[in-house]
């Protein structure tokens, strides 16, 4: 029974949370209400109440959901790169920014930038910038591992230069949402435009 429980659990809070990434897609994060979600979920009021605070919270939810995919996808990607550096981290960034409108719109990443750059200390913005730092590390285990197969300067400064990449990625990510007629293609070439000239300067 209480494997059965923890499988109807997991259900309704997958519910939830496509009910939410739809209905925000479609009207947008602010003209929906945790009723009309609950509505679309088919579920009480209350029984969102009990996953959720507030549309933030569901809005982190749905994020990380997002990051998470990526984040176990770019996991398989470290393990068998590419063997060239500029096609490795072509395929790990190309990854977070192809799958970042899987779930959430521009509308809706612009609202959650917005959220956790007001609310920095909210637990909001610690489970924002928490992602962000993830997504961070992995880019810096990828240098790594291009390092190990020497497909990278060996005695380069690994963290720093997944950082960078890293850093220079989500730039141009918000840029992105920034612009509605920005289209994943120009953001793509963008990355590999730029990331060509770092990885140029760290090869072997």
């Amino acid at each position: 029974m209480s494997g059965l429980r923890q499988k109807q659990k997991a259900h309704r809070h997958d519910r939830i949370l496509e009910a939410a990434a739809e209905l925000f897609r479609e009207f947008g994060y602010e003209a929906v209400k945790m009723e009309a979600i609950a509505a679309a979920a088919e579920v009480s009021i209350g029984t969102i109440y009990n996953y959720y605070q507030n549309k933030g919270d569901l809005l982190v939810a749905i994020v990380s959901l997002e990051v998470h995919e990526v984040l176990k996808a770019g996991e398989d990607i470290i393990s068998k790169p590419p063997r060239s550096a500029e096609r490795a981290v072509d395929a790990l960034i190309g990854g977070y920014v192809e799958h970042s409108l899987h779930y959430l719109s521009k509308e809706m990443w612009r609202q959650a930038l917005a959220i956790s750059t007001q609310q920095p200390d909210s637990p909001f913005g610690e489970t924002f910038m928490g992602l962000d730092a993830a997504l961070a590390r992995q880019t810096c285990s990828l240098i790594a591992k291009l390092q190990s197969l020497n497909l990278l300067d060996p005695d380069a400064d690994a963290r720093s230069h997944g950082e960078i990449i890293f850093n220079n990625t989500n730039m141009n990510f918000i840029n992105f949402v920034k612009t509605e007629s920005m289209t994943i293609p120009e953001l793509r070439a963008t990355l590999r435009r730029q990331h060509h000239v770092l990885i140029q300067g760290v090869k072997p």
